[in-house]
């Protein structure tokens, strides 16, 4: 868990303030790490398809600690101006959010039970990678409205 923190984290731009921008770099980032680092998400990967595991205490609150962080570098100083001025930017960016952690739950169901090692995920960043698109496009103010 350390070396996610220590090296993929710091990777992610958290100067940038358009969520789907900063998403979609994180998710390259978490991509090309996990490349890097197979065996290290390989095994954190076990803690999120293992749920019927009982981790040690510490681990647990390890665990949460990193869900914590993960969310903080994608959620937080996000600039919510971006945001379609007919709707409301708090509600929608809420909407935004649901749809990508709603994503990353199916996810997670669909591969639950599986051994990590041997999911082949580059389908499932392909189809990751549609989505953000989407909400732009339904959320976001068009570029001709921001001149």
């Amino acid at each position: 868990m350390d070396i996610i923190v220590n090296t993929y984290f710091k990777q992610v731009d958290t100067s940038e303030p358009d969520f789907i921008k900063r998403f979609k770099g994180a998710a390259q980032v978490k991509m090309k790490s996990q490349l890097e680092n197979k065996q290290v998400f390989d095994f954190l990967g076990t803690f999120a398809l293992g749920k019927d595991r009982e981790l040690p205490e510490r681990l647990q609150k390890k665990y949460a600690e990193l869900n914590a962080l993960s969310a903080a570098l994608v959620y937080e100083d996000i600039d919510k101006s971006l945001i379609r001025k007919d709707l409301d930017a708090d509600r929608a960016f809420k909407l935004i959010r649901w749809s990508i952690e709603g994503y990353q739950n199916e996810l997670l169901q669909r591969l639950e039970g599986q051994k990590i090692a041997s999911i082949d995920f580059k389908p499932y960043w392909e189809e990751l990678y549609g989505y953000p698109d989407i909400l732009k496009k339904s959320f976001y103010i068009e570029k001709e409205d921001l001149a």
